[in-house]
């Protein structure tokens, strides 16, 4: 029988269609081209060597030589660096000015990479330049919340192959994360401790979830997933923001993070995915009841009418067949 889960953090619903359920080999995406099959260096792609657009650049590593990441202004940014944060309130109408920072990091000079392909090293150096950006826009008091992103794939919602990520900053905290925080907080409210090292502790001890784990993190398919092979991967220390994040624990996501994207590589067959990291607001930084973590969602479905008329999703993969099918890729078929 089709069943109704919650998670516990979030307090969204997902229905779980365990009639109707697929297996995991059943979401293998099909027959096309994989990220390492295109070609090395591409003529008109602007993130490749050669063809950068320097003006937007903003960093680069290392500053001189052949660059290994590079961090340039969006050429069509949501958000715009220049002007001040101004609020209009005209009865039922309110806006502020569109100022902030929409930045992209280029992850490597080659074009047929992505992280799955790539060393630990090399995704540990993306996490590292995603907090060095996010502890200088923090500096900008205009600023509220950073939303650190990856889209990887047409599916995704990315334009460009050439592997990058995104980060966006807000002049506000947008209502769905106002929304997870209040949760958070009414749960240490009622009863004292955080609700994701909570969740953490009992996806450790019931372990039908876990996909990965490691010394500072642990990777996992949550008990009411939104969707197939929907993960987050959490600290084991508690920490609200992703921006005091120690560079061992950098080192240790860095080789997670890459270990569980090349099991959805390899698994999966090279297929389309957001990942998100879900950090405090910047003014916010310290509190007990928020937990740092970053959040894969691959995409090998679709929403239609029922999620977009009811805010619910039904996954048709259950989460425990799902972690147990990633758990036993061989990471090492690379």
């Amino acid at each position: 029988m089709p069943e109704l889960r919650q998670n516990i953090a979030t307090k969204e619903w997902v229905i779980i269609a365990s009639e109707r359920a697929d297996r995991p080999e059943e979401f293998v995406q099909p027959p096309r081209p994989l990220t390492e099959d295109q070609p090395e260096w591409e003529a008109d792609c602007p993130f490749c060597p050669g063809n950068e657009e320097l003006d937007l650049e903003v960093m680069r590593i290392p500053e001189r030589g052949p660059w290994q990441v590079r961090v340039v202004c969006n050429k069509y940014p949501a958000l715009q660096r220049e002007g001040e944060r101004i609020r209009t309130f005209n009865g039922v109408h309110r806006q502020i000015s569109g100022v902030g920072y929409h930045e992209v990091l280029v992850e490597a000079p080659q074009h047929n990479t992505c992280p799955a392909l790539e060393s630990a090293a090399e995704v540990t150096l993306t996490l590292e330049v995603f907090k060095i950006r996010g502890r200088e826009i923090a500096q900008d008091s205009r600023i509220e919340q950073i939303v650190y992103f990856k889209n990887h794939g047409e599916r995704a919602g990315t334009s460009l192959a050439h592997p990058h990520t995104q980060l966006i900053a807000l002049p506000i905290v947008p209502y769905s994360i106002r929304a997870r925080i209040e949760e958070a907080r009414r749960y240490f409210d009622d009863t004292g401790y955080c609700v994701f090292c909570h969740m953490l502790a009992d996806e450790l001890k019931d372990d039908a979830r876990i996909v990965a784990k490691s010394k500072r993190f642990v990777a996992f398919i949550p008990y009411a997933a939104l969707s197939p092979f929907h993960m987050w991967i959490l600290p084991r220390r508690h920490e609200s923001t992703f921006l005091n994040v120690t560079a061992h624990e950098l080192a240790d996501l860095g080789q997670l993070l890459r270990q569980v994207l090349r099991k959805l590589y390899v698994g999966l067959r090279d297929p389309d995915y957001n990942y998100i990291i879900r950090s405090a607001p910047v003014r916010d930084p310290g509190v007990e009841y928020l937990h740092w973590y970053l959040t894969i969602i691959p995409r090998v479905t679709r929403s239609a009418g029922f999620e977009l008329g009811s805010g619910m999703f039904i996954n048709t993969a259950l989460p425990e067949v799902s972690a147990a099918f990633l758990h036993s890729v061989d990471k090492a078929g690379s």
